[in-house]
């Protein structure tokens, strides 16, 4: 046989070569694919997510004017909280603010603790500070873990101790079944809450702080060159919602608190342990959608913070736990007139009381007729308070509460009292006269919004109307009702600088002599 080429040879080899070069890749393509295969079999095996985190899903719509239950399931069951968490610390935070005890551009410094949280965080270095209004919006927008420590730190010296302030403010506020462990949220199985109970501290932070509250409504705010936008997708595409927070760990699932406003009506819902982000949203939608018709257009109920009632004192008004109004107020334990009862410690359990709302419906006579501090009897000739709701919450001997939204001086009570027994008609406006001035910070159609007018004017002098008496009076010019937002019990002076006060914060404030 010949002999074959040296150059064909050589080209066969290269062919072989070739072709098993080929065969190679082929083999290590068909690789991964195959093992790709086997893990999507094997996984499929194993339970998916939503198998191994399946809890009961709890749900509560309540309308924020009366304090009735429009909705609940397992309202009552204990869950754990995760991000909702924030709503209490920045609860605890706006305390201060409103005490003055810390501004708004106040540095916080980051701890080594804070700052090694994990996400989701601002990315705080240890050393560094942060502004309480930029921890504020990180908290309400990105849900920053580190930020939350930051606050708790600063405010109560350890997350611990701040954590025992929290669940003292709950119990303050009437959260009976929830308890935290720390600040953000971040998973502890001791830390548990109910979706009635996330539901009374979505009311309560939106009638105590009308001013701080609307950091809630942000969409997105920039930090140090990063644009954060707000975790609640209900904000900007659901008409009237307004805020509040959302929550996800894996033990708690997908949760998420909102209220919402349309017109008159006013309702905060709850829900906790969705499955998923989009689920847990359109069951919300669902849920203040079909609710919020039913909502009051009055309110019936406001909250306020004052000392631990006895058992003589104030009855709690919880948010019932069925369809239904909530229960009566009783009368408070009578006080010697010259007490003082000193506002809530900020973390303390001192409670927030529902408290029954009333307003008074009265001709003014010109103050000129009646010296200001002088009790007028009454007469046949002077005209009639009426009122339009429930009976008298003040003991015809017991001072006003101070600060209460909403409520009438305990004199005035007494006078209606004396009037419903006497059958003769009182001078209401004398009610007022102790200290002999008063001040006017707006006169409304809407009774809801002069009642927000004075939680709005607590919230920037509160130093000097921290003992007045809150009270709204509806009058009648013409064919049109009016409701004046006043505050009683302040001296010329004291008047005259609560005005200039408010003033300043862009309050429309007229003091007069009653």
């Amino acid at each position: 046989m010949g002999r074959v080429p040296v150059g064909a040879s050589r080209g066969l080899r290269w062919g072989c070569l070739g072709l098993a070069a080929v065969m190679a890749l082929l083999c290590a393509a068909a690789d991964p694919a195959e093992a790709r295969s086997k893990r999507k079999r094997y996984h499929a095996k194993k339970p998916i997510q939503a198998s191994v985190y399946n809890p009961p899903s709890a749900s509560i719509v309540i309308d924020a004017k009366t304090g009735a239950t429009l909705h609940q399931v397992n309202p009552d069951s204990l869950r754990h909280p995760a991000s909702l968490t924030k709503i209490m610390t920045l609860y605890l935070l706006f305390e201060r603010l409103e005490a003055g005890r810390i501004r708004l551009d106040t540095p916080l410094e980051v701890s080594d603790n804070a700052a090694a949280q994990p996400p989701t965080k601002l990315g705080l270095r240890p050393g560094q500070t942060i502004t309480v209004e930029d921890a504020i919006l990180g908290l309400v927008t990105k849900s920053a873990n580190d930020a939350a420590v930051v606050v708790a730190e600063a405010l109560a010296g350890s997350e611990e101790e701040f954590a025992r302030q929290m669940t003292r403010k709950a119990r303050a506020l009437g959260m009976e079944r929830t308890t935290y462990r720390n600040a953000s949220g971040l998973p502890n199985d001791e830390q548990v809450t109910t979706a009635r109970d996330q539901a009374l501290l979505g009311i309560a932070i939106q009638g105590r702080f009308p001013r701080y509250y609307r950091y809630f409504s942000t969409a997105s705010f920039e930090f140090r060159g990063r644009l954060l936008r707000n975790h609640n997708r209900l904000l900007g595409r659901v008409e009237g919602v307004d805020g509040i927070k959302t929550g996800y760990t894996r033990a708690s699932g997908f949760n998420l608190v909102t209220s919402m406003r349309r017109g008159d009506r006013h309702i905060v819902a709850v829900v906790l342990g969705g499955r998923t982000s989009r689920q847990r949203d359109a069951l919300m939608r669902d849920l203040v959608v079909s609710n919020i018709a039913q909502a009051s257009t009055r309110r019936t109920v406001a909250f306020a913070e004052g000392p631990k009632p006895t058992p003589e004192g104030l009855a709690e008004v919880r948010l019932a736990s069925a369809a239904s109004t909530p229960v009566a107020l009783g009368a408070p334990r009578p006080i010697e007139a010259t007490a003082t009862i000193p506002a809530p410690r900020p973390g303390s359990a001192e409670p927030i009381k529902p408290i029954r709302v009333r307003t008074v419906s009265v001709k003014l006579v010109p103050p000129r007729e009646t010296p200001a501090g002088a009790a007028k009897a009454p007469s046949a000739s002077a005209p009639v308070a009426t009122t339009q709701s429930a009976p008298a919450i003040a003991a015809p001997s017991a001072p006003p509460r101070p600060a209460v939204l909403g409520t009438l001086p305990a004199a005035i009570a007494a006078a209606e009292q004396q009037a419903a027994s006497a059958a003769a008609p009182v001078q209401v406006r004398q009610a007022h006269a102790r200290g002999g001035w008063a001040i006017q910070v707006g006169a409304f159609e809407d009774e809801s919004e002069a009642k927000e007018r004075l939680s709005a004017a607590q919230s920037k002098a509160a130093r000097l109307l921290g003992k007045a008496d809150p009270y709204t009076e509806r009058t009648i010019k013409g064919e049109k009702t009016f409701y004046r937002a006043r505050f009683a019990g302040f001296d010329r002076d004291q008047a005259q600088a609560a005005c200039r006060q408010l003033k300043r914060n862009d309050i429309v404030c007229m003091a007069l002599k009653i």
